[in-house]
């Protein structure tokens, strides 16, 4: 069924059964076509999340129009579809679709996944498996499109390695062409010798594409050809299977973030989504070495835009969408050295048009005193920051260096420049916790509160929103193990009965999801076999609460023999080869090794000062 004969027939039978039909149809304002017979490569670009998420997220935007605007290749978008409507493919036998064209996701070059969230692993399973892609890497051939995956859960490739034929780390900008074009050369080049075989000679033929792939980009890890092992249960190495590979791989980085344009004809979505706004990446790195951070690590080295740039793109950005709020994007925007003429440059511009300035990643340090005055607000809103934890030696321990004083005079002055509630965002379960790092806490918001009632007659609405720590792959708490199910039900409990204030709200996220979240995050290949059977029995959408089963979950790990307790509870020793070890990051394994090693040294003397 080609692309106009199955979206005649979705519009009249199926669109009329599901919830939301507007996210299935494409064609939002600023959506790219191209005809197929006018471009050599077609990339059709995946979400494993709902539309009203993946809507939202930046560098898949940042992609598809840098893969659109070249005239040889076309770039699609498809997202995880809700249950409803996946019933309904499945009813009628029809295959998931890129939205542009609604071509069958089977027909592309290549598609592109981004896999941003631990627990959306199972959506990737669906999308492959309803746009009648073959599930296991090793069972496709040319015929079928190159399934790349990129993005933070990439770090650990292992977990999802037998469905993805080649990951990515780093910048997208520079690899994702560079594969798509490579790829399409070769499967000409098959096409045009050899031609295309199915079965197992079409399996070889995609097996020595993939080694070119590998042997040509260093930033291509192709999982088939490196064999994980196993000692007493545990990984121990990663060994290749054939010598011309490389033996680790090096990730894709942009040196001149500046030379990289910002899209500026951004996606208007049909239906509501979770930021319905223009996003503009200032910066991307962080200045800062905290501890518990992957993306600090991951997305070195530290690269900045100019002010025009960023001012010109937001502009023709809200000239061709109508959004009426600007977001800047990094992860700490107030660590962007010209911050202060950033933001008079954009309200100079952009109050005349009425349109918000959004500013969701600010650091508590010195600076924080004065943006509340340099933001203003015409409109009533939240202040967003990340104090992480209450006190300071924890703070040290975490190598995240703020002063207290500095973040309450800088909510201080937010009430009294219009801002009317904080949301503050914590750890709970880090190395070396104690009750007096819950205490604080529940103090500092209740601090803020207190603040508010001084400011403006009444407490403040305060929220802690409480994540439980999860150690990622390449930071210096790796080596961690994650803590029990036990201690966090326990400290969740401990926060709410300390609070004493109503307009103070603790929001703890769910433990199943966190602890989940650690075993694929953490977990080597043999993970993979889980994922497969959780989805097999029905795992969908598990970002979601009322659709996380975790019980599923659980009973599927545990008939596949993970040993979960010594994958997600007990630490690694520092000597020990990690799951994720053949991927390297900027100052690599030594240096995550030293700060690993100071934070030991710094635990123990926080133990003995108690």
């Amino acid at each position: 069924m080609r692309g106009a004969d199955l979206k005649r027939f979705l519009v009249r039978h199926v669109l009329p059964h599901v919830q939301g039909a507007a996210q299935y149809l494409g064609s939002e304002l600023n959506a790219v076509h191209k005809h197929a017979d006018s471009v050599k490569g077609r990339l059709c670009m995946a979400f494993p999340d709902t539309y009203t998420i993946g809507m939202s997220h930046h560098g898949m935007q940042v992609l598809y129009t840098m893969m659109n605007e070249r005239a040889d290749w076309c770039c699609e978008r498809v997202y995880a579809p809700w249950s409803d409507m996946e019933q309904q493919l499945r009813q009628h036998n029809l295959p998931l679709y890129g939205l542009e064209s609604f071509t069958p996701l089977c027909e592309f070059d290549v598609l592109g996944i981004t896999l941003q969230y631990e627990i959306c692993a199972t959506n990737v399973l669906t999308i492959l498996d309803l746009g009648q892609v073959a599930l296991h890497a090793a069972d496709r051939t040319m015929r079928d499109p190159l399934v790349l995956g990129g993005g933070p859960c990439a770090q650990n490739p292992e977990p999802m390695a037998p469905f993805i034929d080649a990951f990515v780390t780093g910048d997208g900008e520079p690899s994702l062409p560079a594969i798509c074009d490579l790829w399409l050369q070769l499967k000409q080049q098959i096409a045009n010798t050899t031609g295309l075989f199915d079965g197992v000679a079409g399996q070889r033929q995609r097996e020595e594409a993939l080694a070119t792939l590998a042997r040509q980009l260093p930033y291509c890890y192709v999982p088939r050809f490196y064999e994980p092992v196993y000692v007493d249960n545990r990984f121990a190495s990663l060994s290749r299977t054939r010598q011309d590979v490389p033996e680790t791989i090096e990730p894709s980085v942009i040196s001149d973030l500046e030379s990289i344009p910002l899209p500026i004809r951004p996606l208007v979505p049909f239906v509501e989504c979770v930021h319905d706004r223009i996003a503009i990446e200032i910066m991307r790195g962080c200045p800062w070495q905290c501890r518990f951070c992957q993306s600090t690590v991951i997305k070195r080295p530290l690269r900045v835009r100019s002010v025009e740039t960023i001012v010109q793109a937001a502009l023709e950005s809200y000239h061709n969408s109508g959004f009426n709020e600007i977001s800047i994007l990094s992860l700490s925007s107030s660590d962007y050295p010209y911050f202060e003429e950033l933001i008079l440059r954009l309200k100079e511009v952009f109050r005349p048009l009425n349109v918000n300035i959004s500013v969701p990643s600010l650091r508590v340090n010195e600076q924080l005193r004065s943006i509340a005055e340099l933001l203003g607000t015409d409109r009533r809103n939240s202040l967003t920051l990340a104090p992480e934890v209450a006190r300071d030696d924890m703070r040290e321990q975490i190598r995240k260096k703020i002063k207290n004083e500095d973040l309450y005079e800088g909510c201080r002055q937010a009430f009294r420049n219009g801002f009317d509630s904080v949301k503050l965002y914590f750890l709970c379960g880090l190395p070396g916790e104690r009750p007096a790092d819950l205490d604080g806490i529940v103090e500092m918001a209740e601090t803020i509160a207190k603040i508010g009632k001084e400011e403006r007659g009444r407490y403040a609405k305060v929220t802690a929103s409480v994540s439980n720590f999860v150690p990622k792959a390449h930071t210096p708490y790796q080596w961690n193990g994650m803590q029990r199910r036990e201690y966090f039900a326990w400290a969740h409990k401990y926060l709410w009965g300390r609070r004493t204030i109503r307009n103070v709200n603790i929001k703890c996220h769910g433990i199943d999801t966190s602890l989940l979240e650690g075993i694929l995050s953490r977990g080597d290949r043999r993970t993979a076999a889980a994922i497969e059977l959780a989805w097999r029995r029905g795992a969908r959408l598990d970002s979601w609460h009322e659709h996380l089963d975790a019980d599923r979950w659980w009973n599927a790990l545990a008939e596949c023999g993970i040993d979960v307790d010594r994958q997600l509870h007990e630490p690694y020793d520092i000597s020990h080869r990690l799951p994720w070890d053949h991927l390297n990051v900027k100052y690599g394994r030594p240096f995550l090794e030293k700060e690993q090693s100071r934070s030991v040294v710094q635990l123990d003397a926080m133990a003995e000062a108690i």
